[in-house]
């Protein structure tokens, strides 16, 4: 068993019931178990003129392959109603794998570390919560990205 940290992300259909719901069906995931959920934030979105988003990050300790994770989580997504019409477009639900254990991943589907992690409050402080001495397979520090990642735009929701 790998740990896993996934980020949760939503800004339609009632957010925060979005990621409630997500966070279930992560929970049932076979090969899998939940370790740890972060607190809710809302979060101002990458994109201006869309609803803010409420984002969470959520720890499992998996026995899945990374793409066989990442299939599961896009059905997950399909399952909440995803749609795919632009990048960093408003969605039902986003999930993203932001940390597998200690892998570098470079597929053309997968990046792991999670690439832009460092520029992205709104999964920087929630993974912080659940391992604030956390260091990324590729040699960074959790502790360093967040020193030059301010806590702006975002707001601790629960």
């Amino acid at each position: 068993m790998e740990r896993v940290y996934i980020g949760l992300g939503s800004n339609l259909a009632d957010p925060a019931e979005q990621l409630r719901n997500a966070l279930t069906a992560l929970a049932q995931l076979d090969h899998c178990k939940m370790v740890g959920v972060s607190s809710f934030y809302a979060s101002d979105s990458l994109l201006p003129g869309q609803p803010r988003y409420t984002n969470a990050v959520a720890a499992l300790d998996c026995a899945l392959e990374p793409l066989t994770l990442l299939d599961a989580l896009q059905a997950i997504e399909l399952d909440q109603g995803r749609e795919r019409h632009e990048r960093w477009g408003p969605r039902t639900l986003d999930l993203d794998i932001i940390v597998f254990g200690d892998r570098l991943i470079d597929e053309p589907r997968l990046k792991v570390p999670h690439y832009h992690l460092q520029a992205r409050p709104f999964v920087l402080y929630p993974l912080a919560e659940l391992a604030p001495e956390l260091q990324l397979a590729d040699g960074r520090s959790l502790k360093n990205l967040l020193a030059d990642c301010p806590f702006v735009g975002l707001e601790r929701l629960f």
